[in-house]
């Protein structure tokens, strides 16, 4: 061989040796770049994750005190009006002030049934009403012309319904025909 074939073929190895180099130089380049990118991710993945922790744990101490003061706005009102039965008790009650007592117990069960209506708690319309075993709870049955058989004859504790759920069923006497 002569020696400008060994050049051109050396130079020709080194093109190839040196394509190789940048191959693997770029290679090398790309696996740090990919590893940087995976390290990133791994970092917001791990900062997410406690960002997310951070958010349940709030979210469940605000449910638990939801529950825990929930009633506090109703309480307070509440309160009020017990204030009103206490100076009601503490009024000594004579044959003249028996009307005026009356009156205020009046009022003050007005006042309460108005504080349960802003809250949304209702009555539910029961006496005279076809038995709904949903919404009465038969306490026993009487013979009676006064309401037609099947029907609320006597109620002993009303039914109330908080917006449109049932809180407590009515305790009723269901009216049957007489004998």
């Amino acid at each position: 061989m002569s020696d400008s074939k060994k050049t051109s073929q050396s130079e020709g190895n080194g093109a190839e040796n040196s394509s190789a180099q940048d191959a693997s130089f770029d290679v090398s380049t790309d696996i740090k770049k990919i590893q940087e990118q995976a390290e990133k991710a791994k970092n917001d993945y791990l900062y997410l994750r406690a960002e997310f922790e951070n958010y349940k744990k709030h979210a469940i101490k605000e449910r638990s005190d939801l529950v825990k003061f929930g009633s506090e706005r109703l309480a307070k009102e509440l309160l009020t009006v017990l204030d009103n039965f206490d100076r009601a008790l503490a009024t000594p009650l004579t044959p003249e002030s028996a009307a005026l007592f009356r009156q205020g117990i009046e009022l003050t069960a007005t006042e309460l049934k108005n504080l349960l209506g802003r809250h949304g708690v209702a009555e539910v319309a029961t006496e005279g009403v076809v038995f709904d075993p949903s919404v009465h709870e038969a306490l026993s049955s009487e013979p009676t012309d006064q309401v037609p058989a099947g029907h609320v004859f006597r109620v002993f504790q009303k039914a109330y319904k908080m917006h449109d759920k049932l809180i407590r069923p009515a305790q009723v006497v269901v009216a049957k025909k007489p004998e």
